[in-house]
């Protein structure tokens, strides 16, 4: 895979370059975003090497609009789901204004992008409201392409998609993987094949489904699986514990009986239980965890321990960040809802790298080829 950081600044001067970022971000998360933040680093990077910028990016799922389908190629443009908003943000935050398309007249963008001097920004409009970019169309692909001189993908969140801008774009131009893909890389190399030991994996969130692939993986690696929310629900009920009205994951009852006995699991001592659901892990739990966690030479987490989005139950998940403070050692952690609380409460230092991915930190952490990366590294044209 070849890197941003890699192309020498000569190559790089004066290209009109499509930057393909995860802007996936909803109202409330834009006062602290870290994927806000660390996107403008790779747009500040680029500026300062004297390129142009043509961001590529999306938001939400256009297709399960209330509005439906249109009959025509675009899909219906629902506003919530605009880029306009984002692009305001991001401007002040890197100190410039960005040019906002709100069409996919590629012409006229374009040529729109060619009046303008060297060293703008640009942003298209979410490319979702496009039907070619979830099918991954080459067509629609080719004329993204047709904006810039090099692509980079900056975006690792999404890169366990099939999209256009992700996969499909890499068959037109010399492409890079950007700062923040680079820096995810490279944190992930750290608890992939032989890391330091103990090795500890913190599994929560609603549902256990779509993190089979990460405990199947260190399961043999890990000395403790600790779990939390929906996760450890999920094992309450495979071990014939009431759960009540709480979240659990009925799909994978069969599984969880199968890893139940597995002495590496381990399930919350007390919980937190209101209206008969279970919605945090308990203070003795806390101190359990805490006590594994101050162990460990590495540290893996993905979920949040509660329904932490109600402050009355964030005390479980704060309680694992503080203990993590208390280690020297790499800790890894990952998932929306994690990050935004660990942010919000300022608790970053105590952690060795947050990751901006949710269910691209869990496909590459279970062994799965991401196809933005694959991309990347079939793509053979350099500068």
């Amino acid at each position: 895979m070849k890197f941003l950081s890699q192309i020498p600044k000569k190559n790089l001067s004066g290209k009109t370059v499509l930057l393909r970022l995860d802007l996936n971000i909803q109202d409330n998360e834009l006062k602290n975003s870290l994927r806000l933040k660390r996107s403008a680093a790779t747009i500040i990077y680029l500026l300062s090497n004297k390129c142009s910028v043509v961001i590529l990016s999306h938001k939400g799922r256009p297709s399960l609009a209330k509005q439906g389908i249109s009959k025509s190629k675009f899909l219906i443009t629902n506003k919530e789901l605009s880029l306009k908003k984002i692009s305001g943000k991001l401007s002040n935050i890197i100190g410039q204004k960005i040019t906002f398309f709100d069409s996919f007249d590629f012409k006229k963008t374009k040529e729109n992008i060619l009046k303008h001097p060297l060293g703008e920004v640009f942003m298209l409009e979410n490319l979702r409201f496009n039907k070619g970019e979830e099918s991954n169309s080459v067509s629609f692909a080719k004329k993204l392409s047709s904006l810039g001189d090099v692509y980079i993908n900056d975006a690792f969140a999404v890169s366990h998609r099939s999209n256009a801008s992700v996969d499909a774009i890499t068959e037109f131009l010399p492409s890079y993987a950007g700062l923040e893909l680079e820096s995810e890389i490279e944190a992930f190399k750290k608890v992939i094949g032989n890391p330091p030991k103990p090795l500890v994996l913190v599994i929560g969130g609603v549902k256990i489904s779509d993190k089979i692939g990460v405990i199947k993986k260190f399961i043999g690696k890990a000395e403790w699986i600790l779990t939390g929310g929906g996760v450890a629900n999920t094992f309450f009920a495979a071990k014939g514990i009431p759960v009540g009205k709480s979240v659990f994951d009925k799909n994978s009852l069969g599984l969880a009986k199968k890893w139940i006995s597995n002495k590496k699991i381990v399930l919350p001592d007390d919980v937190i239980v209101d209206g008969g659901e279970i919605l945090d892990i308990g203070p003795k739990t806390v101190a359990h965890y805490t006590k594994i966690i101050s162990s460990a030479k590495t540290f893996i987490w993905n979920g949040p321990m509660g329904m932490i989005e109600n402050a009355k139950y964030q005390s479980g998940t704060i309680g694992l960040v503080k203990a993590m403070a208390r280690s020297k050692d790499f800790s890894i952690v990952g998932g929306g809802e994690t990050t935004s609380l660990i942010l919000n409460k300022n608790l970053q230092s105590n952690v060795s790298f947050l990751s901006v991915g949710g269910g691209a930190m869990l496909e590459y952490l279970s062994g799965k080829k991401l196809p933005g990366l694959e991309a990347l590294m079939r793509n053979k044209k350099s500068l």
